[in-house]
């Protein structure tokens, strides 16, 4: 009997050797490396711990594992190299790496890449400060119904010089002398030729700054019928 528990603990301690991603605070921690300084994982607890209350209030829907940390660099508007962190859901944090890859490749200007959390998910504060973000728990501008934001499934880039919009709303407030798309500004989404537009539309991405009844410029989003419909009639229930 004691051979057999021993040669028990053997195993299990070899097993341990064998998948050591395990995080300090007891989660595992797989973390997916597609390029140098550009990450995917679980979200942390500690960073979890940040999002309660704030992007992840406690009526969220979405099941904290169906969201991922993204690790990426980025260039700033002084030029040089920064590092960033986004939340996405788990389905497009690959392929949302190959898009920040890209713009890193191009230099492609992001002024800053911050959880939204910094700004108590409050969306105009991170708006007006141009912060680039994705995940947070709301419902769409102006309406009802989930954003894609609240599933992971939406980034706004640039926000402050990319605005939301619809008749006389302007969000953030700060950006209407950014109303005139023709200026040349570092950071402003130009047209479909943009470099942004280009890396986000050919991976199937849609951008808001084509839609007809309204123009959100610094908004990009992956429509997933399944995912969006399950938890926006979940939402309407409750």
């Amino acid at each position: 009997m004691f051979l057999f528990i021993l040669a028990a603990q053997l195993c299990a301690a070899a097993c341990a050797l064998q998948n050591p991603a395990q995080h300090s605070d007891g989660n595992a921690e797989i973390q997916n490396v597609k390029y140098d300084g550009f990450t995917y994982k679980k979200i942390p607890q500690k960073i979890f711990k940040k999002m309660q209350g704030n992007s992840y209030p406690h009526n969220a829907l979405i099941p904290i594992d169906e969201l991922h940390l993204l690790e990426i660099k980025y260039y700033g508007f002084d030029w040089k190299a920064h590092k960033g962190e986004i939340i996405a859901h788990k389905k497009v944090a690959a392929e949302l790496l190959d898009i920040f890859e890209e713009l890193f490749e191009e230099k492609y200007p992001i002024e800053k890449v911050r959880l939204i959390d910094y700004y108590n998910a409050d969306d105009e504060k991170s708006m007006a400060d141009n912060n680039t973000s994705a995940f947070c728990w709301r419902n769409a501008t102006l309406k009802k119904e989930l954003s894609y934001h609240a599933l992971g499934l939406a980034v706004d880039i640039n926000p402050l010089y990319n605005p939301y919009v619809k008749g006389n709303v302007v969000e953030p407030i700060q950006a209407k002398k950014y109303l005139d798309r023709n200026k040349k500004i570092k950071g402003l989404i130009s047209g479909p030729q943009d470099a942004a537009v280009q890396a986000f539309k050919k991976r199937g991405w849609i951008w808001g700054g084509e839609w007809q009844s309204l123009k959100d410029y610094q908004h990009f989003e992956k429509r997933d019928a399944e995912i969006y419909n399950y938890y926006n009639d979940l939402a309407k229930e409750k």
